[in-house]
């Protein structure tokens, strides 16, 4: 089914790989610098941008993913970060979720990926409280991950590889496929599909998702655009 695709501005930051709408705004993160920006849903200014309201550092890297919940930010580190800036001491060595303070940028905790491996997506349950979705690159499936005892409950597998954003909604999930460009809503119990948005080559690539009202919302790390789906 053909959407509307509307960009909207774009990121503070040269790469943005994840982003996530909360009530405050958009906060969305850099995949170089691995800092984190809260920034307006608004009409941009001259240069493209919209207000930054604040940014954080984090110990993230190669940051791939986000999501909010749970009073926290939810950074889904892809591995090692060497290939984009100097390496860090808290750098991961493969795919990590980081647990932040949305205030400071610290570090609450660290998990390890479902199986080892990247990660290029994540989502925090809004219908289940104390759950996230995990993209796990090496088995190209998504992972619910029960965090009291970081246990998995259920693994769906993927229809494409390269699985990035996920955006939980109360009758499925959505899975960016960056490299088809092809957003494919999931049955949460089976996996099967229910939905899928093919994104044209003349947009902007989909990377990191969040849900945006009924809608959808994305950011291109090539390009910088942040840009809406409309369902």
């Amino acid at each position: 089914m053909s959407r509307s695709i509307e960009n909207l501005f774009r990121a503070p930051y040269g790469v943005p790989n994840a982003l996530q709408v909360v009530e405050e705004g958009l906060w969305i993160t850099d995949q170089i610098t691995d800092r984190v920006a809260l920034i307006e849903i608004a009409e941009p200014s001259e240069y493209g941008v919209t207000r930054l309201i604040r940014d954080i550092p984090s110990e993230s890297s190669n940051t791939s993913g986000m999501a909010w919940g749970g009073g926290s930010l939810w950074l889904a580190a892809n591995g090692a970060a060497a290939l984009w800036r100097p390496a860090r001491p808290t750098d991961a060595e493969e795919g990590e979720i980081f647990e932040v303070d949305p205030a400071t940028g610290a570090t609450r905790n660290r998990y390890p990926v479902p199986g080892g491996g990247g990660v290029h997506g994540m989502e925090y349950d809004p219908f289940e409280e104390g759950h996230v979705w995990i993209t796990t690159l090496k088995s190209q499936t998504l992972s619910k991950v029960k965090i009291a005892g970081w246990s998995v409950e259920r693994v769906l597998d993927l229809p494409y590889g390269r699985a990035h954003g996920v955006v939980r909604v109360a009758d499925g999930i959505w899975v960016v496929h960056t490299s088809d460009r092809a957003i494919v809503k999931l049955d949460v119990e089976s996996g099967a599909e229910l939905d899928r948005v093919m994104v044209p080559d003349s947009d902007p690539q989909p990377h990191g998702l969040s849900i945006f009202g009924e809608d959808l919302i994305y950011c291109d790390a090539t390009s910088g655009w942040v840009t809406k789906i409309s369902l």
